[in-house]
């Protein structure tokens, strides 16, 4: 391994991630915060949701009631008047349906001149859940949908129309409270309807889009399911303010700050990265043998969500395979390709992401590595833990997306 350009990289991913920490940014969305004369209820839901209530609970010094539901290992201690959960990510599990039940009776018979704090981000989708049909069969939809290589669109599109709370049902029951929702972005383009599958907004997406999706992917729907997506959504709210703070165009400004500081010349070739995980890794590989030895110190950044096609029974992430299909295209060169998602979890793993340079080909094969397999097995996880290819981050606090990079060293 190159070990100062996996310094470097390391750098790069924590100067990206405490630029979008949601901190500042929460308290920026406060400001316009009425807190109406009457309770304030906090909810949070997502993988950034502990980070969120601390936020605003430094702000507001103090809330009448709350809760934060959040991925496991997410909590990070005790906030004072708010009770903090832990439930399954990305497929939903009875914990977040607990959680869940008590975040509805929490905003149950409210006035109107009270207020609902809600803070959501990325996650939310799984955490924040009240099924409308058994939940062995969303559990099976959602590892349907999280195996065919749906994008995150087509997946909250489905999701939003088995659920009592997504597709803006979580505001409706609010009422006639005010809602007021900090959103922090993880989809590109940022769509309110789509983030978290839009628990406070009115849904954009149709009955005749969830039928396509789930012809699209073959879906194994039951009837009581497919009743169901036939059922439309809320298409109107008058009782939700929506503030959208953090987006992945964030994450991305900040790590070409931070690679020009050390100084390579930035390249921003997109923030709507949107394609299989392994094609992005090749290409980032094949720019590499397009630009390395030229004399120049060069850094080629790409924001967005990326999905995998499941074919194997391996391990891994999106953000993994993104490093190890790019392992090749590397080989020999003062180069690497690192990718990590914001949030510090890639996939089932406890991982960020995943690292290679141009030794990392000739390490694999050394540990009886082949990446064509490994990446058919969707075991970038183990292939790259052979050659300390994992970038750990732990949870970070914030969801915005991911971060692919591309550094060549001249």
């Amino acid at each position: 391994m190159d070990r100062s350009l996996r310094k470097t990289a390391d750098a790069i991913v924590r100067a990206g991630i405490e630029a979008v920490l949601p901190d500042a940014a929460v308290a920026r969305a406060l400001e316009r915060f009425d807190p109406g004369g009457g309770r304030v209820v906090l909810v949070a839901a997502g993988k950034a949701a502990w980070q969120m209530a601390r936020a605003a609970l430094d702000c507001l010094g103090h809330v009448d009631a709350g809760i934060v539901i959040t991925k496991y290992g997410h909590v990070r201690g005790e906030l004072p008047g708010v009770v903090c959960c832990e439930a399954g990510h990305p497929v939903p599990d009875q914990a977040g349906f607990d959680a869940t039940r008590r975040a509805l009776a929490l905003v149950q018979g409210l006035a109107a001149r009270d207020r609902v704090l809600f803070l959501l981000s990325g996650g939310g989708s799984a955490l924040l859940e009240q099924p409308l049909l058994p939940a062995g069969q969303l559990q099976d939809i959602t590892r349907q949908l999280l195996a065919c290589g749906a994008d995150i669109v087509e997946i909250n599109t489905i999701r939003k129309r088995l659920s009592a709370v997504k597709g803006g049902r979580f505001a409706l029951a609010c009422a006639p409270a005010r809602v007021f929702s900090v959103v922090l972005s993880d989809i590109l383009g940022d769509p309110l309807d789509m983030i978290a599958s839009g628990p406070a907004c009115p849904d954009r997406s149709t009955c005749a889009e969830a039928a396509a999706i789930a012809a699209k992917y073959a879906l194994r729907l039951s009837p009581q399911a497919r009743a169901l997506l036939a059922r439309e959504t809320p298409k109107s709210l008058d009782n939700v303010t929506t503030c959208i703070t953090g987006s992945v165009r964030q994450l991305c400004r900040a790590a070409a700050s931070a690679c020009e500081a050390r100084g390579y010349q930035p390249v921003l070739l997109t923030d709507c990265l949107s394609c299989e995980a392994r094609e992005a890794g090749r290409f980032l590989g094949a720019m590499a043998r397009t630009h390395a030895g030229q004399g120049k110190r060069l850094a080629f950044l790409a924001g967005g969500e990326t999905v995998v096609h499941l074919t194997g029974h391996g391990l891994g992430g999106r953000n993994q395979e993104i490093a190890l299909a790019a392992a090749p295209g590397l080989a020999g060169l003062r180069a690497a390709v690192f990718s990590v998602g914001s949030d510090g979890t890639d996939g089932p793993t406890d991982a960020a992401g995943g690292y290679a340079d141009g030794s990392t080909l000739a390490a694999l094969a050394a540990q009886g590595w082949q990446v064509d397999a490994a990446l058919r097995d969707n075991d970038a996880y183990h292939a790259l833990q052979a050659v300390d290819g994992l970038l750990y981050t732990g949870p970070t606090g914030t969801n915005v997306n991911d971060l692919s990079a591309l550094l060549i060293d001249g």
